[in-house]
């Protein structure tokens, strides 16, 4: 699965060099493509690499010294030729037995223009676009800030890629973003000579990578799924003057005069319009297609109405190039006689303690609230008292407290969701003197989650069947712990994510 991710390290700077004409030329051991553009743009390509080793912008080197950009850890070798298609673009195509890598410059156009074809996955790291570049130049991050930056570091506090900061963690990680909302990531500087460099991703960047819709770009080992193979891209680097750029007004329709392995063009693809209904107003409603070879998504509007991205004819859906099929999707979710809810069911923590920040930084880190354990009581605590995460051994139990009248006791069920387990961690429940069984171990997911920033796996959900007798009027008592045959130290111990928990008869 290909992410094409933006990274800027320290280096010194370039000597600056002027632009030429658009084109290009080969010095030996590397081609060079000139942009021609009004903000000079010269890229230099390794013939045996296919690392780019050069990004002068505005004559300014902004590519890392020590290492180039590339795809996984750096191809090794490959079969690199360049050539100039139709007078307009510089085109580098980079072969290796199951990868074929495009960068493309466009006259008058300051981006790099990339597009992989794959047929197997590497042996060698992961199928990624890594830019490095210069963090001296390009010292600030869109759109999360200083979360991923760790200039200024004095240690870590997991692994070798989880540092501190001033008191803060920093991690690649915590710049994570889902791919259905991942469309720009930038690495910038302000003030009177600004610069942007900014991966830009437009529909059908994500369509041959595999999660779906709700992975993040960089947690790429947390697979839910097989990879896919064939087209990933195309994607690009923008480097703008001006600020950040809009991914609808990106135009990479001109490969499909290029020759790429795998390109379908918006002619030869068709589309899926309908209503996406029976889901509660105040939620957002995403439709997700997949098959073997591609996966889309898009978001349905307030009027439940959605449109699909253009795809490839395939048979997730039946899709016709050139047309738009009308499919019309309702939730059966039956509806069951609640007596509590705690959260929302809706496939994220939202609204739980810390849930706010775990996205970008450690659950260690200073700013964080304190994990519990916690109690929370239906009807007067708030869902602040509920944590998002539960640990073995480090912040369960979990206790829930709620009054019941003669009416709602009986037998019942405890559901639980959660939205991820590491080391195949699962809630296991006591209510009041029901000891319930541990239920059976879920898929195992094999990554480090709640500590990445990341908090969407398989989403499992567990039904702890209550019989008559348990419940009682009056008080009632519910102590969730954390299940695993596993152990590991404070936050790499056994951990689920909660998405919401109910009871209901």
């Amino acid at each position: 699965m290909l992410v094409p991710r933006l990274l800027a390290v320290a280096t010194a700077l370039f000597s600056p060099l002027a632009s030429a004409a658009f084109g290009l030329t080969s010095n030996g051991n590397s081609f060079v493509l000139d942009a021609g553009s009004s903000n000079s743009l010269v890229v230099t390509v390794g013939r045996k690499s296919c690392d780019i080793t050069s990004i002068l912008y505005r004559g300014e080197e902004l590519q890392y010294k020590s290492t180039g950009s590339h795809i996984s850890s750096g191809l090794g070798s490959a079969t690199v030729s360049g050539e100039v298609v139709a007078s307009q673009y510089a085109k580098i195509t980079c072969k290796t037995a199951t990868l074929t890598h495009y960068i493309v410059v466009k006259s008058g156009d300051s981006s790099v223009h990339m597009a992989t074809h794959t047929t197997a996955e590497p042996t060698i790291g992961e199928l990624r676009f890594v830019a490095r570049l210069n963090s001296e130049a390009l010292p600030l991050e869109y759109p999360f800030g200083a979360a991923s930056t760790i200039a200024g570091s004095t240690s870590t506090v997991e692994g070798s890629d989880v540092y501190l900061v001033n008191g803060e963690t920093r991690s690649k990680f915590y710049s994570s973003q889902r791919f259905i909302d991942d469309k720009v990531h930038c690495v910038y500087r302000d003030g009177s000579d600004p610069i942007h460099a900014c991966m830009v991703l437009q529909d059908p960047a994500y369509e041959a990578s595999s999660g779906g819709p709700f992975h993040e770009i960089s947690t790429p080992t947390m697979w839910t799924e097989p990879f896919r193979q064939g087209l990933h891209g195309p994607y690009t680097i923008a480097f703008t003057r001006s600020g950040i750029p809009a991914a609808s007004q990106a135009d990479t329709s001109f490969f499909s005069s290029l020759g790429v392995t795998g390109y379908v063009a918006n002619s030869g693809r068709g589309r899926v319009s309908g209503t996406a209904s029976g889901i509660g107003g105040s939620f957002q409603k995403v439709v997700h297609w997949h098959n073997t070879n591609n996966q889309y998504w898009t978001y349905a509007d307030s009027s439940d109405k959605f449109t699909s991205p253009a795809m490839r004819p395939e048979t997730s859906v039946t899709v016709t190039a050139g047309t738009t099929a009308s499919k019309n999707i309702a939730s059966r979710a039956s509806a069951s006689n609640t007596i509590w809810t705690i959260g929302d069911w809706d496939g994220q923590p939202t609204g739980f303690r810390n849930a706010d920040k775990q996205l970008r930084m450690h659950p260690s880190d200073k700013r964080m609230s304190s994990w519990g354990p916690l109690t929370y009581t239906v009807g007067t605590s708030k869902l602040t008292d509920v944590p998002m995460a539960l640990w073995k051994g480090v912040n369960d139990p979990f206790t829930i407290k709620f009054t019941l009248s003669a009416a709602q006791t009986g037998a019942a069920t405890l559901r639980v969701g959660t939205t991820l387990n590491f080391a195949g961690a699962r809630p296991q429940a006591k209510i009041n003197n029901y000891n319930a069984a541990a239920p059976a171990a879920p898929v195992k997911i094999d990554s480090r989650g709640v500590t990445r920033g990341a908090y969407r796996g398989n989403g499992e959900v567990y039904d702890v069947k209550i019989p008559a007798g348990t419940l009682v009027t009056g008080a009632n008592t519910i102590v969730i712990t954390v299940a695993s045959g596993s152990s590991g130290a404070t936050y790499l111990a056994p951990n689920i994510i909660l998405d919401a928990i109910e009871l209901f008869q």
